[in-house]
């Protein structure tokens, strides 16, 4: 059951875009070196960073700090997530993500779904793999923090094609899925695992929240996060079930965290967190990641920005649209185009394969995302930009960045 939307104020599209926005950490005033204060605030702030493994431009859990903060020191940001100082782990909470330490135990029903999962199903790889299980715990007790290439086993070979799992790296992620290990950290992308007693302290590990609790809580980090958002959103954001979620949203609702709103188009029961800023301007500036909170749910994109938006990696290439890494322009409280990026770390280059703008884009477009390049390219050590002839955006971005284009 839905709360009741009787005493529901209208929001508009463009209060609740700057809303969205603002809850994301965009439009507050920078550091000019941002830092180890800055980086731990933000991952806080949105919760999460989701981890994925393509490497054309930049790893996207590096991205939104950039996006949000300017050029940054990402060596700070792995400090945040390694070892026994940390103050971030990783488990399945969007996707892979990196999340703040106090988020783990509210994970632990889905780390027990997993078991469960696994005990109920007799074909599961996992028992019958149990002494391999068995073995892995024995290993990391006695050895401390280990990368899956590290350990010296039989078994530790890939099977079928280069991204074929060894059965030792296929067991590490069964206990890590069951929070029987834990990451602590990343060495050249890598997951170093360790058991949750050698990374995480005894604090933390005797937290205990039940199901119903930990939900709610959940819900109401992804509404904080959010700003203004549906029962999907929210429910979407730690990858939760619907009915949980209608729970939570009911009883964050009676105790007034949460405000029924409504926006014009939206089309869905709404709410609004009540410490949600309600911003009159926001005028960012930025490249998002594919894999950035502000877009990784691609129907709110739609809803939110009128922005279209699917990424073309996995799409052969005769068929692409747009392009293969192709990052939203934000500009403004808008996303007014795209750009295909791909970090040419050899030649120190950054190659913008094509550059699109929306119909509505406005006149300083090309302008803004050249200063916002050139910034990118001074955060990943690169010496220039070359821009080539694909995209609507791209004439007047070569222009303005005073490059040649290239073919």
């Amino acid at each position: 059951m839905v709360p009741s939307r009787s005493a529901a104020q209208a929001v508009s599209p463009a209060l609740a875009r700057r809303i969205a926005l603002a809850a994301q950490g965009f439009g507050r005033p920078g550091a000019s070196a941002p830092g180890i204060r800055q980086l731990d605030a933000l991952v806080n702030r949105i919760e999460l960073l989701q981890i994925d493994s393509v490497n054309v431009f930049e790893r996207s859990h590096y991205m939104p700090a950039f996006s949000r903060l300017g050029r940054y020191d990402k060596g700070q940001l792995d400090r945040l997530s390694t070892g026994r100082e940390a103050r971030f782990t990783e488990y399945w909470a969007h996707e892979a993500s990196l999340i703040p330490l106090d988020t783990w135990p509210l994970l632990h029903w889905r780390m027990q779904h997993y078991r469960d999962l696994a005990t109920n199903a007799p074909d599961a790889w996992s028992n019958a793999n149990r002494p391999m299980l068995d073995w892995l715990l024995a290993e990391l007790a006695a050895k401390g923090p280990l990368r899956s290439s590290e350990i010296e086993h039989d078994a530790n070979k890939r099977s079928g094609p280069w991204w074929g799992w060894s059965d030792v790296k296929t067991g590490l992620e069964v206990l890590f899925r069951w929070g029987a290990v834990v990451s602590a950290g990343r060495i050249r992308f890598e997951r170093v695992y360790a058991l949750p007693e050698q990374v995480f302290s005894a604090g933390l590990l005797g937290r205990s929240i039940g199901t119903v609790d930990a939900h709610r809580e959940l819900v109401r980090r992804s509404a904080r996060a959010h700003g203004i958002g549906t029962a999907a959103d929210f429910a979407d954001y730690f990858r939760l079930k619907t009915a949980p979620t209608l729970t939570a949203i009911r009883d964050l609702e009676e105790a007034g965290e949460l405000l029924p709103v409504t926006v014009p188009g939206w089309n869905s029961p709404t709410w609004l967190h009540r410490d949600a800023r309600l911003p009159r301007r926001i005028d960012a500036a930025a490249v998002l990641s594919p894999f950035d909170p502000v877009v990784w749910a691609r129907a709110r994109a739609l809803r939110i920005f009128d922005f279209h938006y699917r990424i073309e990696i996995y799409t052969p290439e005769p068929k692409r649209v747009f392009g293969y890494y192709v990052l939203p322009v934000l500009i403004g409280d808008r996303i007014v185009g795209r750009v295909d990026l791909k970090n040419d770390r050899q030649n120190g280059v950054l190659r913008v394969q094509a550059a699109w703008s929306e119909a509505d884009a406005p006149a300083e477009t090309a302008e803004r995302l050249a200063l916002v390049l050139r910034e990118t390219a001074a955060w990943q050590g690169l010496d220039d930009i070359v821009v080539a002839p694909r995209g609507t955006l791209a004439p007047g971005l070569a222009a303005e960045l005073l490059v040649t284009t290239s073919g």
